[in-house]
């Protein structure tokens, strides 16, 4: 996880330049979720909230990542927050969001919300992205771990979000709002269905009752067996990399799990 800055830390120019969008901030909250961004906090002004998330200027990686975000916002906007400004000063970047005023959602057994999630993801599944902004292939993320007809069966062309974390689901009455579109991706439509798939299993859904909610997407239900196996191979030997095989393993056997389901 990245190191915080909270928001009377960061330059004072750049919160001036904030608040001359925003109007004088009244209170604060900080945002302790999230992997990547150096802060992310709610600001309160007079005019309401706005969710604010940023990096330095220096974080390449990481920048790229927000910048992603911001281009993808308009055509998201049917499942995820508006972006209302994007500000560059004094080496940082932020991003100022519509602010959602939710909660995570619940994927444990027996949870309302799991409704309101597959709601979400089939409204996700239409969205294809304009061609003019070249967003990165899904595929092209394993070029270390797949052979090329591997990589081939992760062609796609649908807008994906490749994050669908509790984090990233966030409840507020009646739907759900996919946020966070810091890695998208395009790629075949059942991909954030199997990630969501895996985010059950750690929640403690049985492998039938998330075969089960997992067959009422068409996309997953059509989808190519093979092209799974090369997904599930992908993730699996990533992990392996980054934690090493005795760590991933019980990460590595929920993704594998989704050999089951196809």
């Amino acid at each position: 996880m990245t190191p915080r800055t909270h928001w009377n830390d960061l330059p004072l120019a750049l919160r001036a330049a904030v608040e001359a969008r925003t109007g004088p901030v009244v209170a604060v909250g900080t945002v302790p979720h999230g992997l990547n961004c150096a802060t992310a906090t709610s600001l309160t002004t007079a005019e309401g909230s706005t969710f604010v998330k940023g990096v330095p200027l220096h974080d390449a990686d990481v920048c790229a990542a927000q910048r992603w975000e911001a281009t993808v916002n308009p055509y998201v906007l049917d499942v995820g927050p508006r972006l209302r400004w994007r500000i560059e000063a004094d080496g940082w970047e932020l991003l100022g969001f519509e602010h959602i005023e939710g909660r995570h959602a619940d994927l444990s057994p027996g949870s309302a919300d799991l409704p309101l999630v597959g709601e979400v993801l089939r409204t996700a599944q239409t969205i294809r992205a304009p061609r003019h902004i070249s967003v990165p292939r899904f595929a092209d993320r394993w070029t270390r771990f797949l052979g090329p007809g591997e990589l081939r069966l992760l062609d796609g062309e649908m807008l994906l979000h490749t994050d669908t974390n509790p984090h990233n689901l966030m409840v507020t009455g009646d739907r759900v709002h996919l946020v966070d579109w810091a890695t998208p991706a395009l790629g075949p439509a059942w991909v954030d269905i199997a990630y969501t798939a895996v985010r059950l299993l750690e929640a403690d859904r049985t492998p039938d009752d998330v075969r089960t909610w997992a067959a009422r997407f068409p996309c997953w239900a059509s989808a190519d067996p093979q092209a799974v196996g090369a997904f599930v191979s992908a993730n699996c030997r990533r992990w392996e990399t980054v934690v090493g095989s005795a760590a991933a393993r019980s990460s590595n056997a929920r993704f594998a799990a989704l050999l089951t389901m196809v």
